[in-house]
């Protein structure tokens, strides 16, 4: 079947994308026959819209998974999504506030129906997107972290580790967003560095008002709170001052001066204030020395009655607030510049408040020791394997998980407690942790029962995602075959929120890691190297690249430019766009002088002694390439798969063989030859560049099976020609250098040569002789000499390509002197435009006050001039 003369991908995605899902192609079912090949999406929130890092990820587990298909495996990709608590609760609020209402105005029930009919028409936008990618998703398993299968898991979770006493409740200092308001993890508080200041305050003694201790702090408006300042028992400067008492400014309340090893003398004055209620150190220190917890702020990081003068002020103005009174008392010594890290809410970005609040933690150091054992025994490997430091420094390190927020969109605590005011016994206190909602106090029989008002961290039911959507912690065919998986592909950012505690949770549940390889991919950049973002204005949207240049174009350019970090613009996709038009045109070309193709046709069965050299070349070139992209595959070096991919098929096969048989097609092995290179090709394009490759493969072969589950090539180690590929290289670099010949002494393209071939090498002789056609044909080639010597001729342009000399004479062609002198002309301005860098860059001035891009720039541009020069004066060298 005839192609169309131009290649346009929107007539085609949707159609592939349907077929593919009507026909049940990505659907896998547990199959004794097949070894199982497994990954689980990192499930893009329900709030969530495509953006660059989803389409790279994507596309990185799509190549995997269709690779795989076609190699046989029983192939699981597992899709859905998550309910991104605070993110989706943030949204519906928005709406509401539009309308002038908030939760509270709709209260809990009717607020969560609201958000589930905006989860219905809006929560499957993005695997709609995902589907216009190509992503080969078993779209019939689509998952969500609330269905109801899925939360009695959650619950599950939850009880069973209550039972083994890893999980509890008790009052510590957590990070509090004000904005959210509700309890963050610390992976959810990301800390950035910030410009802020240190007050230096003086705190007086009780008995000598006078004189007294400074201390040094980043937050004055938490003084309010202290009770006590504390300084390192070891540091001379303040050891008799220990157990003194001091009166709180602005607040006139007596603390003492204590001493504690957590105090670091270097800091600031070596005296720190201490706010048990609003510091995690000293939360610490408050315990040990049985000090006062003073709450001084409302969830809304209001300051509240415990603030004194100080009640109802925002934190930061309280902050301004407070540094007046104190100047006016004369008890700020100083303020200076501070770079510090603070914490910030990872979904609205408010800065954080340690806050002293009751909250649900899961024990983590029981769960993470066998987590951590599995990656240093080798059991799960990270690629690249710089993560693995990553990992194992922050398991080795790994601190108790909040797991409760303030919040009302998610899984509610499966906690209730006894609020019977009468005939209440002392175990009605404990709390009653159960699957199902109890109908009665088991310790007192009364039936007003009250449930926990909290939520679980979003993360604590996508840490059960490898299991979870198998069915878990019912036991199943699908559970049985399909866990553990095979490999995760992830972002370095969720390494601690998801990966780790996946391995964690699959360990402690299921006594077996999830999956045994995790491919960390690098960030999306834009061309300046800054990450991909809304409030910056460069993001780029995949959807818009998708509608311009094809989705094809987008996954192949994004994996092609793919490495340690993206960078990407707008204009890189174009790369993607025209190797997909440079496929459609040579299938085209093929399938127009091709026909009545032999399906028993098969490469290995060819005589290589009977078939030409340049078809035994691009023959073993598709097995030698194919084994390599193999290779980089399997070991996830998909930019490198690519780039062998676009090499093969743009340099070796178009720009080359089917250069060189163009005139050839009338013949039968020619034309099956090249038609079954084009139909391999196909195969192992496929996973990168899907939608191109349907298409034409349905062309080929109209109304068999899709290519997507066609069997992968085999590498036929029979075809691998070394001698063939050296003899067709030595080939190659002679019409190159002919080429250059013809640019560099501006002869016209269509002027046919004459061409001498000086060797004394007897292959190489022959080499020629037999192939004089290639270089008669693709270096336009008039009358072609092969000879162990050149013949004494004036203007005669020479190249050496190994021991092998090709000339030109040039008489006949072009004005020798003039082209000459031409030449020579631009050797003087290069070695000008070089002298002038040169003094540039010997200038000092200069290098102290440029840019070190601008002297970079210079260096590599001079470096470039000297190369040009030497090849220019090789150009005239050469000439005899």
């Amino acid at each position: 079947m005839e192609l169309s003369p131009r290649f346009n991908f929107k007539d085609i995605e949707d159609k592939w994308v349907k077929f593919w899902e009507e026909k049940n192609l990505f659907h896998a079912t547990p199959n004794s026959k097949k070894k199982p090949y497994v990954i689980v999406i990192p499930p893009p929130n329900v709030t969530g819209i495509l953006h660059m890092g989803h389409a790279l990820n994507c596309t990185l587990q799509d190549i995997i998974i269709r690779y795989k298909r076609m190699n046989g495996f029983e192939t699981l990709w597992m899709p859905g999504t998550d309910h991104a608590g605070i993110a989706t609760q943030n949204v519906v609020e928005k709406q509401l506030a539009k309308e002038g209402k908030n939760r509270h105005h709709l209260g809990r029930d009717e607020f969560l129906k609201r958000t589930w009919e905006w989860k219905e028409q809006y929560g499957n936008t993005i695997i709609h997107q995902l589907k216009k990618l190509g992503a080969s998703c078993d779209w019939a398993r689509t998952r969500f972290t609330m269905d109801e299968e899925y939360s009695e898991a959650v619950k599950y979770t939850f009880v069973e580790l209550y039972k083994k006493k890893l999980i509890y409740r008790g009052q510590y200092i957590i990070n509090w967003c004000p904005r959210c308001q509700t309890a963050l993890s610390d992976e959810e508080a990301e800390h950035k560095e910030k410009q802020g200041f240190l007050y230096h305050i003086r705190y007086p003694f009780e008995d000598n008002p006078n004189e007294g201790i400074v201390v040094a702090t980043t937050r004055p408006e938490t003084m309010l709170g202290d009770t006590a300042v504390a300084v390192n028992p070891k540091d001379k400067r303040y050891k008799k001052l220990i157990g003194k008492t001091l009166i709180l400014p602005l607040m006139n309340r007596e603390i003492r001066i204590i001493a504690d090893e957590l105090v670091d003398p270097a800091f600031g004055t070596g005296a720190v204030k201490v706010t048990p209620a609003h510091d995690p150190n000293d939360f610490t220190i408050g315990m040990k020395h049985s000090l006062d917890f003073i709450n001084i702020m409302h969830p809304d990081a209001r300051l509240n009655e415990e603030a004194g003068d100080f009640e109802g002020m925002d934190r930061f103005k309280a902050r301004e607030a407070i540094a007046k009174a104190l100047q006016e008392r004369k008890l700020l010594v100083k303020v200076e510049p501070h770079m510090h890290a603070i914490g910030h809410c990872y979904r609205c970005n408010t800065v954080v408040e340690p806050y002293l609040s009751k909250q649900w933690f899961v024990k983590m150091k029981p769960l993470a020791k066998p987590a951590l054992k599995a990656v240093v025994d080798g059991r799960i490997k990270f690629y690249p394997d710089r993560w693995t430091k990553v990992y194992t420094n922050w398991m080795e390190d790994i601190r108790d998980w909040c797991i409760s927020r303030q919040i009302w969109w998610g899984h509610r605590i499966p906690v209730w407690y006894c609020v019977n005011d009468e005939h209440t016994t002392s175990q009605c206190q404990e709390p009653i942790v159960s699957m199902t909602t109890p109908t009665k106090c088991p310790y007192c029989g009364s039936s007003k029962l009250k449930q926990d008002e909290d939520v679980l961290d979003t993360w604590f039911s996508s840490w059960l995602w490898p299991f979870a959507t198998l069915g878990w912690p019912k036991e199943n065919k699908d559970l049985k075959y399909f866990y553990p998986g095979s490999a995760l592909f992830t972002a370095s950012e969720i390494i601690f929120f998801w990966v780790a505690r996946m391995i964690m949770s699959g360990i402690a549940f299921k006594k077996d890691i999830p999956f045994s390889s995790v491919y960390i991919h690098g960030t999306v950049r834009d061309a300046k190297g800054r990450k991909m973002s809304k409030s910056l204005g460069n993001a780029l949207d995949p959807l818009e690249i998708i509608h311009e240049y094809g989705a094809d174009a987008l996954r192949f350019s994004l994996i092609i430019n793919s490495g340690q970090d993206l960078f990407v613009s707008k204009e890189k996709f174009e790369i993607g766009r025209n190797f997909a038009n440079k496929i459609w045109n040579a299938a085209r070309l093929i399938l127009m002088n091709t026909k009545d193709i032999d399906p028993e046709f098969d490469l290995i069965k060819i005589k290589f002694n009977d078939t030409d050299l340049a078809s035994q070349w691009i023959i073993s070139r598709f097995n030698s390439t194919l084994e390599k992209v193999n290779a980089a595959i399997e070991t996830y070096r998909f930019s490198e798969a690519e780039t062998l991919l676009y090499d093969f098929f743009w340099s070796n096969f178009c720009d080359w063989y089917l250069e060189i048989i163009k005139d050839r097609f009338d013949d039968r092995t020619t034309q099956h030859i090249a038609f079954k290179i084009l139909e391999q090709s196909l195969k192992i394009f496929h996973p990168f560049m899907p939608f191109v490759t349907e298409e034409i493969w349905q062309h080929i072969h109209p109304g068999e099976e899709a290519l997507c589950i066609q069997p992968w090539p085999t590498v036929e180690k029979i075809c691998l020609n070394k001698e063939a590929e050296d003899n067709m290289q030595v080939m190659i670099e002679a019409v190159s250098a002919l080429r250059n010949i013809r640019v560099q002494w501006n002869i016209p393209l269509q002027q046919r040569i004459e061409t001498f071939v000086a060797t004394t090498n007897n292959q190489e002789f022959l080499l020629f002789n037999n192939n004089a056609k290639i270089l008669q044909r693709l270096g336009r080639v008039e009358k072609l000499s092969v000879a162990a010597q050149l013949p004494t001729t004036h203007n005669v342009a020479i190249s050496v390509v190994g021991t092998t000399k090709i000339a030109v004479p040039l008489g006949a062609l072009i004005d020798v002197n003039k082209e000459k002198q031409r030449i020579s002309t631009q050797i003087e301005e290069q070695r000008r435009a070089a002298q002038a860098i040169v003094g540039r860059l010997q200038n000092e001035g200069f290098l102290k006050k440029a840019p070190a891009n601008v002297v970079d720039e210079d260096r590599g541009r001079l470096e470039a001039l000297n190369k040009e020069i030497k090849e220019l004066e090789i150009v005239i060298a050469n000439l005899n």
